[in-house]
């Protein structure tokens, strides 16, 4: 999973939750009009993170960060300063 890529300093690897397909009453989204999503389940985290850890879900900017893909995974890049919250 996340053991091939190790980040370095400050930087997160974290994976891009799915996006909505349906909205709240239940009626399904084209794909033009589904919402990137913006929050991720952190899977690595580099040596001089402090605020965030492995397995915390986070909202970050959205065109700060890298995208990476490693075989068939896909991997979201963002410094902690970039990270704007975390999610319980």
């Amino acid at each position: 999973m996340a053991a091939n890529i190790q980040p370095l300093a400050d930087y997160v690897v974290s994976q891009t939750e799915e996006a909505q397909t349906r909205t709240a009453s239940g009626l399904y989204l084209a794909q033009g009009a589904q919402e990137k999503p913006k929050t991720a389940k952190v899977v690595a985290v580099g040596v001089d993170v402090k605020h965030v850890k492995v397995g915390d879900r986070i909202i970050y900017k959205e065109y700060s960060s890298t995208n990476v893909k490693v075989g068939p995974d896909e991997y979201v890049l963002v410094k902690e300063e970039d990270i704007l919250a975390t999610v319980k």
